[in-house]
């Protein structure tokens, strides 16, 4: 695609070496050129973003004792990845394959700074989704997931199913939001329950819509993933470590017959003795998912593919994050999939697909007549 052309510049997490980050940047961008609007992922890589994926992680942390955890856990993750240097330098190149094959443009320049984004060429801006306003990820609130730089040709600016991660965020956090959120023109959330939070300071309408992955069927997605060379697994994807879900991981796996095989979104996993595979980029986890007999899982991301591929599955709690699962799970009427506060969920229940997709269905289209609504 010509950048001439484009009109549309989407910011998000298309540099963070996450199955979701870049599975749902993929699926907004292709979405877009599909229904007729020129569109592309700004190339905005700050090092707090793209820091904790080098050999030596860094996270720029303020205040002393963020310094001192800083710097334990830069020699920390250097270990790490020493240990599994070939395997980790393998997922590198499959998560870099991956973004260059469908999300950035060759001739696009790498922004490092919040200062290049003034020069950019596009009429609209669309910052999401994803959890852009969640400071935990991007080291504090940051204006350029907001929209807020000055640029002479911008004239929208649209958060699409921009995400906290929960209901809210800190209350230290409340005056800068306000301030950033005044950028924003159209606004719409991942998270039905981040609604209230967001209208104490927006005086706008705020809606909540799907993650862009939904948009895509499920042939777009086969087109992008890679099939995994074994067959007869049960697949483990875990973003934290979860006592619970490795222990039914495992009687899952005798009462089946069936090995698990387990990938992590970081270092944490169950160390269970499960088949790991630590080299999984995006189109690997795409395959994993669609060829696994079961899936087990506290992702969210995982949980939505899930869905899209139809799968037999269960999602467990995530400490901090729940409320991701808990939405989409009840915009699909799957309440029934979720193990938390010990409860326990038979994974061979029969699900209504033909029911599931019609709910996706309508929610697919409100989404996309919210976006395209804001872009014409």
């Amino acid at each position: 695609m010509s950048r001439r052309k484009a009109e549309v510049g989407i910011i998000t997490f298309h540099c963070s070496n996450n199955y979701g980050a870049m599975l749902q940047a993929y699926g907004l961008k292709r979405f877009l050129c599909d229904s007729g609007i020129p569109a592309e992922i700004v190339r905005y890589e700050p090092p707090y973003m793209t820091g904790r994926h080098w050999w030596i992680p860094y996270a720029p942390i303020q205040g002393l004792k963020g310094r001192i955890w800083g710097l334990f856990h830069m020699w920390n993750g250097f270990r790490a990845h020493m240990r599994v240097k070939e395997q980790f330098s393998r997922q590198r190149a499959n998560m870099n394959r991956f973004r260059q094959e469908y999300l950035i443009e060759k001739e696009q320049p790498k922004l490092l700074t919040a200062g290049g984004l003034r020069k950019l060429p596009y009429r609209y801006y669309i910052v999401g989704s994803d959890q852009i306003w969640n400071p935990d990820i991007t080291c504090g609130l940051r204006k350029a997931y907001f929209g807020a730089f000055r640029n002479r040709r911008k004239e929208k600016v649209i958060a699409y199913a921009a995400s906290f991660g929960g209901a809210s965020i800190h209350s230290r956090h409340d005056e800068k939001f306000a301030r950033l959120i005044r950028y924003v023109d159209a606004l719409s959330v991942r998270e039905a329950a981040a609604i209230p939070y967001v209208r104490k300071f927006y005086k706008g309408d705020v809606r909540a819509v799907l993650d862009p992955v939904f948009f895509l069927g499920k042939e777009v997605w086969q087109g992008a993933e890679r099939k995994p060379d074994r067959k007869g697994y049960i697949l483990m994807y875990v973003t934290e470590g979860n006592e619970k879900m490795a222990e039914y991981a495992g009687i899952l796996s005798g009462e089946k017959h069936l090995p698990v095989v387990e990938v992590r979104a970081g270092l944490q996993g169950a160390d269970k003795g499960f088949e790991l595979d630590v080299t999984a980029g995006p189109a690997e986890f795409l395959g994993y998912i669609h060829h696994a007999e079961y899936v087990v899982t506290n992702s969210f991301h995982a949980v939505a593919f899930s869905i899209i591929y139809q799968k037999k599955f269960l999602a467990f709690a995530h400490r901090s994050l729940s409320a991701r699962l808990q939405n989409i799970l009840q915009i699909h009427g799957l309440e029934d999939r979720i193990c938390q506060d010990g409860s326990e969920r038979d994974i061979d229940v029969s699900v209504d697909w033909e029911k599931v997709q019609g709910r996706t269905r309508e929610a697919v289209q409100e989404s996309r007549a919210f976006l395209l609504g804001n872009l014409s």
